[in-house]
C-alpha cells in the first residue's frame, strides 16, 4: 500500500503564529554552495548527458572538475568583495582530494554542512547499518579537517531513507535541508531528540535553472532577483526564506559569476533583509522557538 508522510503535517503558512528574525527583517536569505567531490566511473550531474555513461566519463568528469580547481575560488574572492558569508555543505571526501578548498572555507569562517562522503553515492537504497556509517564518517572527516563538527546536512541529491533523520539525530545533527517544502523553518518527526528541516530550494538552484531549464546567464540573474522581489514583498506580512543554492562548477564559471555577483549585489542593496547562514539560521530559530 502506498505511504503517506509521516514526517510532519500540513500548515498552511497564513495560518501559523506570528513568526519573526532577529531584528524584524522581513527576509532571511542565506547562499549555499555544494561543495562535492565526485568518482571518474559512476555517472553524475553531466553538462554531455550523452556520453555519461562512459567510463571513464573524461568530459563530464573534467567539467565538473573545473569547479574546485578553478570556480570556487573566484566565487570565494567574490563572496569577499560583497561582504557576504556563504555556506557549504561538504562532501566528505572533498576533505581528503581537494583539502585547500575546505581549508579555506574554514578560514573564511563559512559553516560547513554533511553532505554525504561523495556525490556519487546516495543513501536512499543503502543498508541502516552503511548508511549511519556515511553520516558518521562524513561529520568525522569534516570536524577533523576544520576543528568543527557540522550541525546541519543536506543529502547528496537531497536524497533520504525511511531512518536518515533518526540517524541524523543519533549524530548529532541538529537540522536537514532535504525536504524543500517552506518558507520558513519547521520541526522533522523523528522518534527521539528534535530536528529541525531549514528551507533550501529547488526554485532558486542552478541545476535545475542552467542544465534542466536551460536558462541564459541574464535570466539566471533575473530569476534570482524575480523570487528575491516576491519574497521581499510577501515578507512584509509573513517574514520568509530565501535560499540560493549553488554549483561551482556551474556558477563558477566566468561569464556566469559576473550575473551571480549582480544578483547578490541586488538583493544586499536593500533593507530589512537578514543576510546569514544556514547555520544562524537554525541557531535563531531554536533559541527563538526551541528548534
Amino acid at each position: 500500500m502506498p505511504l503517506d508522510n509521516t514526517r510532519y503535517d500540513y500548515s498552511a503558512i497564513t495560518q501559523r503564529s506570528p513568526f519573526r528574525w532577529p531584528n524584524g527583517e522581513r527576509l532571511a536569505v542565506w547562499v549555499c554552495y555544494n561543495v562535492e567531490h565526485f568518482k571518474i566511473d559512476v555517472p553524475a550531474t553531466s553538462q554531455s548527458e550523452g556520453l555519461a555513461h562512459l567510463k571513464p566519463d573524461v568530459i563530464n568528469y573534467a567539467w565538473r572538475d573545473y569547479g574546485l580547481r578553478v570556480g570556487i575560488w573566484r566565487l570565494f574572492e567574490m563572496m569577499e568583495r560583497l561582504g557576504i558569508k556563504g555556506s557549504s555543505t561538504l562532501n566528505g571526501e572533498v576533505c581528503i582530494h581537494e583539502k585547500p578548498v575546505v581549508d579555506e572555507m574554514a578560514r573564511l569562517g563559512w559553516p560547513i554542512l554533511g553532505h554525504g562522503m561523495t556525490n556519487s553515492q546516495n543513501l536512499t537504497n543503502l543498508p541502516e547499518d552503511e548508511e549511519r556509517k556515511v553520516i558518521g564518517d562524513t561529520l568525522d572527516i569534516i570536524e577533523r579537517t576544520t576543528g568543527k563538527r557540522p550541525i546541519g546536512w543536506l543529502g547528496p541529491a537531497l536524497a533520504e531513507s525511511f531512518v536518515t533523520p533518526e540517524l541524523l539525530v543519533e549524530a548529532g545533527v541538529k537540522y536537514v535541508c532535504d525536504w524543500v517544502c517552506d518558507d520558513q523553518p519547521f520541526q522533522i518527526k523523528v522518534k527521539t531528540g528534535k530536528l529541525a528541516s531549514i528551507p533550501y530550494t529547488q526554485h532558486i538552484n542552478d541545476i535545475g535553472m542552467i542544465l534542466s531549464s536551460k536558462r541564459s546567464d541574464q535570466e539566471f540573474y533575473q530569476e534570482i532577483c524575480d523570487q528575491f522581489d516576491v519574497l521581499y514583498r510577501e515578507g512584509a506580512t509573513i517574514p520568509r526564506t530565501m535560499a540560493i543554492a549553488l554549483h561551482p562548477f556551474l556558477v563558477g564559471a566566468p561569464h556566469r559569476s559576473k550575473y551571480l555577483e549582480q544578483a547578490l549585489s541586488y538583493i544586499a542593496g536593500h533593507r530589512d533583509v537578514w543576510i546569514c547562514t544556514g547555520d544562524d539560521i537554525y541557531n535563531w530559530y531554536a533559541s527563538e522557538y526551541g528548534g
